[in-house]
């Protein structure tokens, strides 16, 4: 029951998403296609009622219950972000709207670009480790928390390796091959990205 629910959540997201998408850019509603994709969140909620109602009626808790926690989690902190970027290449492949933003490349521009992403990945795993805590109080010492306790330890994972990362491209930034090069005298030239606009 609840892993055909995850399912269902999972295509009713992107079902959703396109049919925002659709009104927004399509119907020209851009009002009502921001009304169905605010609808979003309405599929964690379902799944969070749904997870504790099973609990409740003496389910014992496995994968699923902690799968469920570990979706909800990662809507909460990547939803957004993936409706976004969804819908800036949308706009852009098939109606005209302006190239999405890339992220920067080198530097400690790039390394605070990874900083935010490693901030919703980490949102998302500390939800669900709440989620996941939340329900383990809910079962009780005298229940099995085993497997809910595995999917916590895994959402520890998942912060410590954004961490890393954000943390590495902060301690060795990457460097632009364009920024520092030598010229036919040995002098250290500046030059501007390649892909600066020029007037």
């Amino acid at each position: 029951m609840i892993a055909l629910l995850i399912v269902l959540c999972e295509v009713a997201f992107w079902v959703l998403l396109a049919a925002g998408l659709a009104l927004r850019y399509v119907a020209r509603k851009p009002k009502l296609g921001a009304a169905v994709l605010l609808c979003e969140p309405l599929l964690e909620v379902v799944l969070l009622v749904v997870t504790a109602m099973d609990l409740k009626n003496g389910a014992e808790p496995d994968w699923k219950h902690g799968l469920a926690a570990v979706y909800i989690g990662f809507t909460v902190g990547l939803g957004h972000s993936t409706i976004k970027w969804v819908d800036a290449r949308v706009a852009h492949r098939w109606f005209g709207g302006p190239p999405p933003v890339t992220p920067p490349k080198y530097g400690m521009a790039r390394a605070a670009h990874e900083w935010r992403t490693a901030a919703r990945w980490i949102l998302a795993a500390v939800v669900a480790a709440g989620l996941l805590q939340a329900a383990i109080w809910y079962v009780g010492s005298g229940g099995e928390t085993d497997s809910l306790r595995n999917w916590q330890q895994k959402m520890g994972w998942v912060i410590g390796i954004n961490l890393i990362i954000a943390g590495g491209y902060t301690v060795w930034p990457k460097q632009d091959p364009n920024r520092g090069v030598k010229d036919s005298g040995d002098r250290v030239v500046e030059r501007e990205p390649a892909d600066r606009n020029h007037g």
